[in-house]
């Protein structure tokens, strides 16, 4: 495992790079940026379990926490979806120099989900497949119509801070720059394969996201893991075997 920073115009993202179980020096293999949610970091136990899980598959693994979340740089309060897709297409391209790397793939939970569906979009020719894990696609539709982060408000006057839990708070920008996303765009520009995973008892991202956006796309697989929640507390074996099965088409023995 190889721990370091990857600056983003003066921001510092922790990224954590680990390499396939048996991997030889000076050999290839593809590689998957694993980008976590919302509060969370590198470190939760679904973000782990999948990477290790792509590990032994033979993928290696880049591990990024965007912009206020975890050890990497600016503060929770003055995230806003804008910088972590400039932070996701900064460690994009941090990946695609590497000289070991094949094929590129990007998985993301909740936040990084969203944020997954939006860097597809933007960067549809890099990545092989993606797979966004319960994606938070109803944060720009909450933006818009005034119902975001359990917290309602006017969409047209934003308040200067919203709440988000335990205390911690985001300032109005998120609510802005969520506003401006188009998710549907995205969706419409990615053409490769898509994995969506998503608990049937989802308490912050109903699974009725999923399924939408999985229609959406042109080639997508969706696994509703029934009696799950938000980080699959309950059924974390159901979804590594859903990435286990869809990210073997892209293994060659």
């Amino acid at each position: 495992m190889k721990e370091f920073y990857i600056d983003d115009d003066g921001i510092k993202l922790h990224a954590k790079l680990d390499m396939p179980d048996g991997y030889e020096e000076g050999s290839k293999c593809p590689l998957v940026i694993v980008i976590h949610g919302l509060t969370g970091h590198m470190e939760e136990r679904h973000i782990t379990a999948i990477a290790r899980t792509l590990n032994e598959m033979g993928f290696a693994t880049l591990r990024a926490e965007m912009y206020g979340h975890g050890k990497s740089g600016g503060t929770f309060e003055n995230h806003n979806l804008f910088k972590w897709l400039n932070n996701a297409m900064t460690v994009t391209d941090y990946a695609k120099s590497l000289d070991f790397v094949t094929d590129l793939f990007v998985a993301g939970h909740s936040q990084g989900g969203v944020t997954t569906i939006m860097l597809g979009g933007m960067k549809p020719d890099t990545f092989k497949a993606i797979l966004p894990l319960s994606p938070a696609v109803m944060i720009t539709e909450g933006a818009r119509t005034g119902n975001a982060l359990r917290f309602r408000f006017d969409p047209d006057h934003i308040p200067d801070y919203l709440p988000v839990a335990d205390g911690m708070r985001v300032n109005g920008n998120y609510i802005r720059a969520a506003q401006m996303l188009d998710v549907d765009e995205a969706i419409r520009k990615y053409k490769g394969p898509v994995l969506i995973v998503h608990g049937d008892e989802d308490e912050a991202i109903p699974v009725r996201y999923a399924i939408d956006a999985a229609g959406k796309y042109s080639d997508a697989e969706l696994v509703i893991i029934p009696g799950d929640d938000h980080c699959y507390n309950y059924h974390l074996d159901k979804v590594l075997e859903a990435v286990r099965s869809f990210m073997s088409n892209y293994i060659t023995n």
